[in-house]
């Protein structure tokens, strides 16, 4: 058994890693009592107020903020090692810590503190005829792994949703991080400390590298779902490899169709902004379709639009016949439309009705997200119920799947599966349920 790719030191946009080996028995007694401190430290959680768990998010946004320094000083050491790898733009934007977004994650935090408790929750209840009281209630998963690339905070939403939905981590969050994680990891834990919580709810195995994630994936028993973050290769490997159950997060070819009736005033900011307002992000826009009966009006203004925002378009034909003078478009193969770019780069076609555009998303979809700009009501309703995707937007920007921005405060990921979670992930989606059945000396005839 071996873990075919190394979160967090990519040679490629997808996260491909040369072949590793095999984990050592070191690594595997490591991880298995990293593993069990976390179940120990979920039973204490598990009986905690709302309250003690507020306090403790509270407590660790306040004390990255406190330690706002030493983190990016720990960033930059990551950055320079990036850069000195060959790292791309948008795998280096992802891997970046400053002030500002030391703040937003500290924000989260509180975000999540504000938001209810899921934990006791009552999904459904009855009293049966014979006099049996049932409850189904959401309970904690235990102990949730995480094995991601280069998203220092990836560490910090983890951490923030697995203890407000009474969970402990371990995460592996790869070597390209290394050093931004372990002194995110040491400021939380040391402040759950500071509240009377076991430091042992936030875990890092990224001391034992490749062999430790693939003891994580073995850990079946101690730990009870993993969740892989990152690019396809890690993605895959993951589902493939573990024994622990996953739940899937997937890549982002992420498609944008404007169709015969779409505002045209609205099309230009909402496709800049998929596109351009973060290129490295799974919800950012690879692929943008066009309806032809608009495709004459629009195409010119939005290439060059994009074109100076410094996109690079990739085109169909009619593409490169429309667009000016002035903007270079490399002609599309069927690589880009399977491509997520993770760049500065867009796809763009013209088709000639919604048949056509939801035949192209049905075959180059990674099942993320998919968005149309129309004003013809017939038409949405026909996309949203015939797309097969975590996500369908209306005239909004593709960028808005995302835990924070659909109100879940955080996410640990995108799932891109349909069992038990799909979108972003946020509170709810790391509970499962637990039947409570209450009668009074009822015996089954």
């Amino acid at each position: 058994m071996s873990l075919t790719v190394d979160p967090g030191a990519p040679t490629t946009a997808t996260g491909a890693a040369p072949a590793p080996r095999s984990p050592d028995a070191d690594a595997v007694a490591a991880v298995r009592d990293v593993a069990t401190r976390a179940k120990v430290a979920s039973r204490r959680l598990a009986t905690a107020t709302r309250a003690a768990k507020d306090a403790a998010l509270r407590a660790m946004a306040d004390a990255l903020v406190a330690a706002t320094a030493d983190l990016v000083a720990a960033n930059a050491v990551d950055l320079e090692r990036g850069r000195a790898r060959g790292m791309t733009p948008g795998l280096l934007d992802r891997l970046t810590l400053d002030a500002a977004r030391v703040a937003a994650i500290a924000d989260a935090l509180r975000e999540l503190a504000a938001l209810p408790d899921p934990v006791g929750e009552v999904v459904r209840g009855s009293t049966l005829p014979n006099g049996l009281r049932l409850r189904q209630l959401r309970v904690p998963m235990g102990v949730v792994g995480m094995i991601y690339e280069a998203r220092p905070n990836v560490t910090v939403d983890a951490a923030g949703l697995a203890l407000k939905s009474g969970n402990a981590v371990v995460l592996r969050g790869g070597s390209a991080a290394a050093a931004s994680n372990a002194a995110v990891v040491a400021v939380l834990a040391d402040a759950l400390r500071g509240q009377g919580l076991p430091g042992d709810l936030v875990q890092s195995i990224d001391a034992w590298g490749r062999e430790g994630a693939v003891a994580l994936m073995h850990a079946r028993g101690l730990v009870d779902v993993l969740v892989p973050r990152g690019g396809a290769d890690l993605i895959a490997t993951v589902v493939r490899e573990s024994t622990v159950p996953v739940i899937e997060t997937g890549v982002g070819n992420v498609h944008v169709y404007v169709d015969a009736a779409a505002d045209l005033g609205q099309v230009l900011p909402i496709v800049l902004n998929a596109k351009t307002q973060r290129v490295g992000v799974c919800n950012a826009a690879e692929t943008l379709l066009v309806h032809e009966d608009v495709a004459d009006e629009l195409l010119p203004s939005l290439l060059a639009a994009l074109a100076d925002a410094g996109v690079t378009i990739h085109g169909c034909d009619r593409t490169l016949r429309l667009a000016p003078e002035e903007v270079a478009v490399v002609p599309a193969t069927d690589e880009d439309w399977a491509t997520e770019y993770l760049s500065l780069d867009l796809a763009v076609r013209v088709v000639p009705d919604l048949d056509e555009a939801l035949e192209h998303i049905r075959r180059w979809s990674s099942g993320h997200t998919e968005a149309i700009l129309t004003n013809d009501l017939a038409a949405s309703e026909r996309f949203v119920a015939e797309v097969d995707s975590a996500a369908v937007m209306v005239n909004a920007s593709t960028r808005f799947t995302d835990g924070g921005q659909l109100g879940l405060g955080a996410e640990i990921g995108i799932s891109t599966q349909k069992l038990h979670a799909r979108g972003p992930m946020g509170l709810a989606e790391l509970t499962t349920t637990k039947w409570v059945v209450h009668g009074d000396g009822h015996v089954r005839p």
